[in-house]
């Protein structure tokens, strides 16, 4: 199992790979805000774990069990960046709650959060007995 910081590097190595066709230390470095000696270290890390394949100044690309791992990684934050907006967190603190929460919650607890998830987009009438709710709330605080 990958450590919270192997899993941001998966994540953003399957991102890069999947919109450009490869992914590059300096890509890596800028998209996480890290020195490019730190992804060169985490690389040859995750090497190790048989997560990505390392060749020194060739490069790296992403094993079987990198891509299964990276594809669930980003599905994982897809699915926590939707439950934030359909339960109406604004979206200026998204990105950063579910930076903050992604690595704390079990592979069950992200099931259950896609069955809410999919449960509101089953039916929008849901959605809008929700923001009714959520209004009612409010005012009760006011």
């Amino acid at each position: 199992m990958p450590t919270p910081s192997m899993e941001d590097y998966l994540e953003r190595i399957y991102t890069l790979i999947e919109d450009k066709g490869y992914a590059r230390v300096s890509d890596i470095a800028e998209a996480l805000g890290v020195h490019p000696s730190s992804v060169t270290k985490m690389v040859q890390k995750l090497d190790q774990k048989e997560y990505l394949v390392y060749e020194k100044y060739r490069g790296f690309v992403l094993t079987a069990k990198g891509k299964k791992v990276g594809k669930r990684l980003v599905y994982r934050h897809e699915l926590l960046e939707d439950f934030l907006k359909l339960i109406g967190v604004e979206q200026e603190y998204i990105y950063n709650d579910v930076e903050g929460i992604e690595h704390h919650l079990s592979w069950d607890a992200i099931d259950r959060i896609g069955d809410v998830v999919q449960y509101f987009e089953e039916k929008e009438e849901r959605v809008h007995t929700l923001r009714d709710i959520q209004k009612k709330n409010e005012l009760e605080q006011t």
